[in-house]
């Protein structure tokens, strides 16, 4: 079966990401179409690009790259969840995507955004990337808002249309992610 990572691309206290991750999580698990995993980024203490050699050579040296590595090569495709911060997204995010290169490989991604404006430019920054490590990203998009979807701009309460727009994405991720295995083997 298809293993799909929900990957929240903040670590920032206070953060919503982790709210939102779970209703990606708790919608995509009813499905029945893949395997859906939570990675949280707090969970792998990336540093600063500390390995010696550039992420294409595929060498490691350091645990907590070996241990990224492991977790990003045994998945399919990813949702990327992720906020917008200065027009583009967290720089946590982008260091783990450098971290690696082979592992991301012939894969599919789908972002949701939240922000003052749904996180549309962080996804766009984003999906430019992804396409450097060769991840296929997906048309269908999810835009959350902070004056729409998040009660006094903290509780994520999403507004219903926004579980259509998620499993869309999720359609498309999965069929991408399937249409890509032969890629992967």
């Amino acid at each position: 079966m298809i293993k799909i990572g929900i990957i929240i691309g903040s670590t920032r206290p206070g953060r919503h990401g982790d709210a939102v991750a779970r209703w990606v999580h708790d919608q995509a698990a009813g499905r029945g179409d893949a395997r859906y995993e939570l990675v949280d980024l707090k969970d792998h203490a990336l540093p600063h690009l500390d390995e010696p050699l550039p992420a294409a050579t595929g060498v490691y040296e350091h645990p907590h790259t070996k241990a990224w590595s492991d977790t990003i090569a045994r998945l399919d495709g990813f949702v990327f969840v992720t906020p917008e911060y200065n027009h583009s997204m967290p720089g946590v995010l982008k260091t783990a995507i450098d971290f690696l290169f082979a592992e991301w490989h012939d894969k599919a991604a789908g972002v949701v955004g939240y922000g003052v404006n749904g996180g549309v430019r962080a996804a766009e920054h984003l999906r430019q990337v992804l396409g450097q490590v060769k991840v296929a990203d997906v048309q269908a998009a999810v835009e959350l808002l902070l004056h729409t979807d998040f009660v006094d701009f903290t509780t994520f309460e999403p507004a219903a249309h926004r579980r259509e727009a998620l499993n869309l994405l999720l359609d498309q991720v999965v069929a991408w992610s399937t249409a890509l295995r032969p890629l992967r083997t």
